[in-house]
């Protein structure tokens, strides 16, 4: 609504485009993925983010001993993602961060979820507070060389820093 406000634009007609679908657990996360295709097709949807995709089943699956059926099951919902992005080019997943403790070098984050995530996206960007803006770097693309941007969030969207 601040975007829209800030823009001077509808909010009340913009919103009515937006469909949130809130998922309680890994179970439900996957029984919704399985039925999007449906979903884009009747509503003509134009963008699909799947936001912070390990979250749950990080939190339903703890411990070593649970990190087999975990991947297994996060790599078929991957995949089925892959399919919808493939089909109608809209997908977009957030994953969550954690830290490496035993890294002396380099950066200690890194994306939680381990390869099966890693390996099935084709676009990975990093986005991390700078100070009062934020920065982005792309990690891994099959067109664009490692670089990165600034850029801060405001009541008007994404924006250029100040100066």
């Amino acid at each position: 609504m601040q975007i829209a406000e800030a823009r001077g634009l509808n909010a009340d007609a913009i919103l009515q485009n937006v469909v949130l679908c809130k998922v309680y657990n890994s179970n439900h996360l996957e029984l919704v993925v399985r039925g999007l295709s449906r979903f884009i097709e009747t509503y003509n949807a134009q963008l699909l983010i799947v936001d912070s995709i390990i979250s749950l089943h990080r939190a339903e699956y703890v411990g070593r001993g649970t990190l087999a059926d975990r991947q297994q099951r996060l790599n078929k919902m991957i995949h089925h993602l892959l399919r919808l992005a493939e089909v109608y080019n809209i997908v977009v997943v957030t994953n969550q961060m954690q830290t490496k403790p035993d890294t002396f070098f380099g950066d200690p984050i890194r994306p939680a979820g381990g390869n099966v995530i890693a390996h099935a996206c084709t676009y990975r960007i990093y986005l991390r507070k700078s100070g009062k803006n934020r920065k982005a770097t792309i990690v891994d693309s099959p067109l664009h060389p490692y670089s990165d941007t600034q850029f801060t969030i405001t009541e008007k969207g994404i924006e250029d820093p100040e100066p």
